[in-house]
């Protein structure tokens, strides 16, 4: 069945799923289950009603219709907490010339980098962008994506944020998946601002954030806090603009460079600051006292060929939950692959593997607000969790270039 079919056409899900394995430590069962114990997932109504091993299954469930789970592996579905899947165009010109020599931030000056893809969205219509966008999510939720970041930012304009994250909320409908829809106002410069950041700012906190939120197109605010983007200041604005409107925030912190911008994003009550390359120890104490969660990007790390790694074991040893994401962007994290980025966060970040799996389920929703009803498989959440045809869950980061077969049920339909 195709993974963007409406979610009205999808069968319901309810029922009960056995005989199954729950992957260790991602789901919590009402009855502990013995890695030995054949397990079972009761669906009802769309919500997961009961966990535990099937030989306890309590009796008012058994007239339910049984799924037959092929004692496949469970795990909660997937969550990709930070992409900007909604724009137009592609930049591998761009890929080209880093491989040149040229640098993320020369490119960008030059008037490539997001700008590039500010003039191909303007000059795409709404229905182009969700033609182009679909694909990408498709690739995504075949791979046992539940829940998804959409950002703006490829607009810069008031009517162009508006077509981004219009069709955020149109993708969610369209294929039955939980998008939360992200303002991105504060991502570049646009080129009819040029030299008037201040003005641009106030244009992004007055007029066009209000505007979006009133319409029910916003759930948080992002900011890129960066030497060629936005101050401190500037950022903090935007951030106070977002909080009298009741919405919660975000940051792009410390990708290229110190800005300190983590540690202002989590005196907000930042939900997640991502990136991270950069941080400084005074940023991971002001994220831990937040609660604010580390959002790993190891694709742009890869694809721009990065050496400063984020400081891992500092954060680790502070207690920052770590979540990782695609960050699928056309300019330096063309990835539309989950699992890679597991990987690559184990391999490029040193990762364990139960660190990759939390950070790709139950920290992802937490990085976007959503610890309540997703990230775990228990009862009294949405049905969204994935079976896989696997032997054990570090497989899920241990094979690259391969999409393990799966069955997924999302938001209590049966997807694939």
């Amino acid at each position: 069945m195709q993974t963007t079919a409406p979610l009205e056409s999808l069968p319901c899900a309810d029922g009960r799923w056995q005989p199954l394995r729950l992957a260790p430590d991602l789901c919590r069962a009402d009855v502990r289950v013995a890695a030995d114990q054949a397990a079972c997932i009761v669906v009802d109504h769309g919500q997961v009603v009961w966990v535990g091993p099937e030989a306890a299954l309590p009796a008012c469930h058994a007239h339910l219709p049984r799924h037959d789970g092929q004692r496949r592996l469970a795990t909660p579905g997937l969550i990709d907490c930070h992409t900007h899947l909604v724009y137009g165009g592609q930049r591998a010109d761009e890929f080209a010339a880093r491989l040149a020599g040229a640098s993320y931030e020369q490119i960008a000056r030059a008037g490539g980098g997001i700008l590039a893809s500010v003039r191909a969205t303007r000059a795409a219509s709404e229905d182009e962008l969700l033609a182009q966008a679909l694909p990408r999510l498709r690739q995504l939720l075949a791979e046992g994506v539940c829940a998804i970041e959409i950002k703006s930012g490829y607009g810069l304009a008031l009517a162009h944020e508006r077509k981004q994250l219009r069709v955020a909320r149109r993708l969610g409908r369209l294929c039955g998946v939980t998008v939360q829809s992200t303002f991105l106002g504060a991502h570049a410069l646009p080129p009819e601002f040029a030299g008037r950041s201040q003005a641009y700012i106030d244009q992004v906190c007055d007029r066009m954030l209000p505007a979006l939120a009133a319409e029910g197109l916003v759930d948080a605010v992002d900011v890129f806090c960066e030497r060629i983007a936005f101050s401190l200041a500037e950022t903090q604005q935007v951030f106070q603009a977002a909080q009298r409107l009741g919405l919660r925030v975000k940051l792009h912190a410390e990708q290229l460079s110190n800005m300190e911008g983590a540690a202002l994003a989590a005196r907000h009550g930042a939900l997640s600051c991502d990136h991270l390359e950069h941080l400084s120890d005074r940023g991971i104490a002001a994220m831990r006292a937040a609660g604010t969660v580390g959002v790993l990007l190891p694709g742009a790390f890869y694809t721009l060929r990065d050496i400063q790694r984020p400081p891992i074991d500092a954060l680790r040893a502070a207690g920052v939950p770590l979540a990782v994401a695609t960050d699928h962007n056309p300019g330096s994290s063309p990835c539309l692959s989950l699992l890679l980025m597991a990987n690559m966060a184990c391999t490029l970040f040193h990762l364990t593997v139960a660190e990759a799996l939390a950070g790709i389920t139950c920290h992802a929703a937490r990085a976007l607000g959503l610890q309540d009803s997703l990230g775990l498989i228990a009862s009294g959440r949405p049905a969204n969790f994935v079976l896989w045809q696997l032997d054990a869950a570090a497989e899920l980061a241990y094979w690259l270039g391969q999409r393990p077969p799966c069955r997924i049920v999302r938001q209590g339909r049966i997807a694939a």
